[in-house]
């Protein structure tokens, strides 16, 4: 066990805080000494290149994405599981204090370090504890190297009449961020280095290190097995998992000192944490007064709600480099584990990168994604394990072209748009004479028939083996009313670049005048897919049709535009987003649970999705030009950011009351959805 140089004290390693607003997220000890409370709340921080860590507010590990570094090897994929947790302990005047919490696959709770956190809260997105030990005050808190995948955890003595030694053991593994690891009989091989240890899973494995100045680091090989992960028993998963203790850190504090702990797959990271901590508060500053600068009115009356989402939206944006685009930028759809998406990414960047004022990510995003375009689609994922991209989606494609329409109206930027159009102009074609799926316009009215058996081509796209829950073969009402809307657009920008738009126009119009065919009678709103082989007509209430009111372009009469808002709100409308399917229909679920099967036969059955507030106000702002009450349904779902995924807002909710939060702990298109319709409203 080596020696190693004092603990710097607080002045010389962490800069002073500036003045600032209260945290939109603090929780004190009625919060965090609960454990059902703290371990429904999650905390998320990430690294800009796909990476991550996360976990509860209590340190209890509940699901398998839980841990201090999920380095993405090949940035923004091959995300691994690194460093698990450190387990931490404190001695003071001869008491010994708990920090951390386990749960274990026996039952038991041990230790109990939550009964010691006196607070929680989030400074900018950075995750921070406060540990009451007697009369001593011990500060904990967690960032990620921007660019790398480094995660350094930072222990300040905020006050104390005495010495603090602190004893932290760090649990590693090496696995993907999927899966869960029974340990057997496996041995990894752990290395003294300068300033801490190296660990090589096996032959072949990207090595990683535990560094600090500070600490003195003693190696050790013991497997701690049976962590039990109550949120994977939840979704019918295994629900257990063993994780290596590798190393122990020792460390005596005085007050106003501090030590920092870094994880990293670098083994020339910077050891001082408390540059990355300052860079990282700036960085946030930054963000901000972007944001504020591009609408100082509407910036001047947000919430401190609002304000914490413009920083969670950052959380999205990640760097992908690609041959076309070496500084390129792409949007990861959801944490923990969706990978980047075109559907979701087109549908968030007017939130995450427009209404927030970073014009030129979101130009970097667009330009990216074009030459991926094949056969007139967009590709509509980039798999986790590299490989070719999947084009299997027939709104991703459409939702460009109004992702494309978003940016020149804030930018008016004639030159990239200049540069798209061939682009877009060759979707239409290819749409027009036919593409995948049985991807084509239908000549006889001019409306987009998409699907065949098998596959799932619009956002909702649960599929278990071959069962497609929600197939929407035919003429799907929110594919078209896209369409419709894309043809507009197109006829727009063609003229802005003096290029005749006639074709688009006379295409445009087509569509509108036969777009009375999603009009049910009979039930005073809109079917939802039309042509479907072998039904028909599909009139199950889901708020798909909202899109035909929400888009710039409306190709139904105002008289029907309000019956499609005014049935979405008395049938569809939660606190919390819509529901996928009425109440009232025979194939409602109102549960998100259970197995993989049947979460996924749920997904669009019932689930609330958050997202889908954000069309919604648009719908009720054309119809009802009230912004007040446009404005409250952003409130109820904003102010969500305190009980799921701290600061950030999530997939999915119950279709039930209370409408319990599910899926993903924070979903880029409902906090894209929410910025862009908060603007909107403002």
């Amino acid at each position: 066990m080596a020696k190693r140089q004092q603990p710097v004290s607080l002045q010389e390693n962490v800069a002073a805080p500036e003045a600032q607003a209260p945290p939109a997220i603090e929780f004190g000890r009625d919060i965090c000494q609960s454990l059902e409370e703290a371990e429904q709340r999650e905390w998320l921080v990430t690294n800009g290149i796909g990476g991550f860590a996360s976990g509860t507010i209590s340190g209890i590990l509940t699901r398998r994405y839980h841990g201090l570094l999920f380095a993405a090897l090949q940035p923004p994929a091959g995300r691994t599981l690194l460093v698990s947790k450190l387990d931490e302990f404190a001695r003071y005047k001869d008491v010994d204090y708990d920090l951390s919490s386990n749960r274990w696959l026996s039952g038991a709770i041990e230790p109990k370090g939550y009964l010691n956190i006196s607070n929680f809260r989030l400074d900018g997105t950075t995750p921070v504890w406060n540990f009451a030990l007697g009369d001593a005050l011990l500060e904990k808190r967690i960032c990620m190297q921007q660019g790398e995948n480094t995660t350094y955890v930072q222990y300040t003595l905020l006050k104390a009449s005495g010495p603090v030694a602190l004893r932290l053991k760090c649990l590693v593994n090496y696995r993907d961020f999927h899966s869960l690891t029974d340990a057997g009989d496996w041995h990894l091989q752990i290395e003294p280095i300068q300033h801490g240890a190296r660990v090589t899973a096996f032959d072949g494995a990207m090595p990683f290190y535990i560094l600090s100045a500070n600490a003195a680091l003693e190696i050790c090989q013991e497997w701690y097995r049976g962590f039990f992960l109550p949120l994977e028993r939840y979704r019918g998963l295994d629900d257990h998992e063993d994780h290596l203790l590798a190393a122990i850190l020792r460390v005596d504090l005085q007050p106003d000192q501090s030590v920092t702990i870094a994880l990293t797959t670098r083994p020339d990271a910077e050891l001082d944490g408390a540059r990355t901590f300052t860079q990282r508060a700036a960085g946030e500053r930054e963000l901000l007064a972007t944001w504020a600068g591009s609408d100082p009115h509407a910036a001047s009356a947000a919430p401190a709600w609002i304000r914490q989402l413009v920083l969670a939206a950052d959380q999205f944006i990640v760097q992908r480099n690609l041959p076309e685009a070496p500084d390129g930028r792409t949007v990861i759809a959801g944490y923990h584990w969706f990978g980047d998406w075109g559907r979701d990414t087109m549908i968030s960047l007017p939130g995450l990168a427009l209404a927030t004022g970073r014009y030129e990510i979101a130009r970097k995003i667009l330009l990216a994604f074009a030459p991926y375009i094949d056969q007139g689609m967009l590709p509509n994922n980039f798999p986790d394990a590299g490989g070719k991209p999947a084009y299997n989606s027939v709104d991703a494609t459409l939702w460009y072209f109004e992702a494309v329409r978003q940016y020149f109206a804030a930018t008016q930027d004639l030159s990239t748009l200049e540069k798209l159009f061939p682009a877009l102009k060759q979707i239409i074609e290819w749409h027009v004479k036919g593409t995948r799926y049985q991807i084509h316009i239908d000549p006889a009215d001019g409306l987009l028939y998409a699907g065949e058996p098998g596959v799932q081509l619009t956002w909702m796209d649960a599929k278990v083996g071959d069962w497609v829950v929600t197939p929407r073969i035919g003429k799907p009402i929110e594919v078209n009313a896209l369409w419709y809307n894309a043809l507009e657009t197109m006829a727009a920008f063609a003229a802005l670049l003096g290029k005749s738009p006639a074709a688009f126009a006379e295409m445009a119009a087509v569509a509108k005048n036969n777009f009375g065919k999603f009009w049910n009678a009979q039930t005073g709103y809109c079917y939802d897919v039309i042509a479907a082989p072998g039904v028909g007509n599909d009139a199950a209430l889901r708020p798909n049709q909202i899109f035909a009111v929400s888009l710039p372009k409306s190709p139904l009469a105002p008289e029907k535009q309000k019956a499609v808002v005014d049935i979405c709100a008395s049938r569809l409308l939660t606190p919390c987003g819509l529901r996928s399917l009425a109440q009232s229909d025979h194939a409602y679920q109102g549960r998100y649970s259970g197995s993989p099967l049947q979460r996924d036969g749920a997904y669009h059955q019932g689930t609330v999705w958050g997202w889908l507030i954000g069309p919604f106000v648009d719908a009720h702002l054309r119809v009802y030009k009230d912004r007040n009450a446009a404005m409250a349904f952003v409130e109820t779902l904003g102010k969500q950011i305190g009980s799921y995924g701290l600061g950030t807002l999530g997939e999915i909710f119950d279709g039930d009351p209370p409408f319990s939060p599910r899926g993903c702990i924070a979903q880029a298109w409902t906090v894209a959805e929410i910025l862009r319709a908060w603007r909107a409203t403002s």
